[in-house]
């Protein structure tokens, strides 16, 4: 078990963030961050089953853009459920900026398109219109490739490991994921 005492900040997170990641959790982080302190480290905890993972990877644009301009730490806390659109959350923050609870769960999957192509008219713009189907998938896996390299750097997980592993939805328990180097140590 890890001390209480060696990691004091984790108790008291600066941004508490639960449910679906969506344009309403944007805006719940965003409030959170205005009322944060101005100065020192900050703690954003969250616990999600997933949700729109262009939000979660704008939350982390955030987090990136306070830790490079305004040269602020700021640590990851999983609460309970880290899954899905969670975890390109917590690819925004290095291994050594995160932290878990014990009996956390990560899970990461690929992303998923629900869509219907429904063809009708001149046949010079169907063709378009595959192609630009086609073209949003071809970029969705880049984004999804970028997301997983994010979310091993710095720790013991190959790549291909990610990609051999997401189709099938990996549950990654805390205590795993610490001897992973996935984050820093399980709270």
């Amino acid at each position: 078990m890890t001390d209480p005492t060696r990691y004091p900040l984790l108790a008291t997170p600066h941004v508490h963030l639960s449910g679906p990641v969506d344009q309403s959790m944007y805006q719940r982080f965003r409030d959170q961050l205005a009322a944060a302190p101005g100065q020192g480290t900050l703690v954003i905890a969250i616990s999600t089953l997933g949700g729109d993972p262009e939000v979660a990877r704008l939350m982390g644009d955030e987090v990136r853009l306070i830790r490079d301009y305004q040269g602020r730490e700021l640590l990851f806390l999983g609460q309970v459920a880290v899954y899905s659109a969670g975890a390109t959350f917590m690819a925004a923050f290095p291994v050594d900026k995160r932290f878990l609870t014990r009996g956390t769960r990560i899970m990461v999957h690929e992303r998923i398109l629900n869509t219907d192509i429904h063809l009708s008219g001149p046949l010079k713009t169907l063709t378009a219109s595959l192609k630009a189907k086609l073209h949003e998938i071809e970029h969705s896996i880049r984004i999804e490739e970028e997301g997983f390299a994010d979310l091993v750097a710095g720790s013991k997980i190959a790549l291909d490991e990610v990609r051999r592993r997401a189709p099938e939805n990996w549950y990654i328990e805390a205590e795993e994921a610490r001897a992973l180097g996935l984050v820093l140590d399980v709270i």
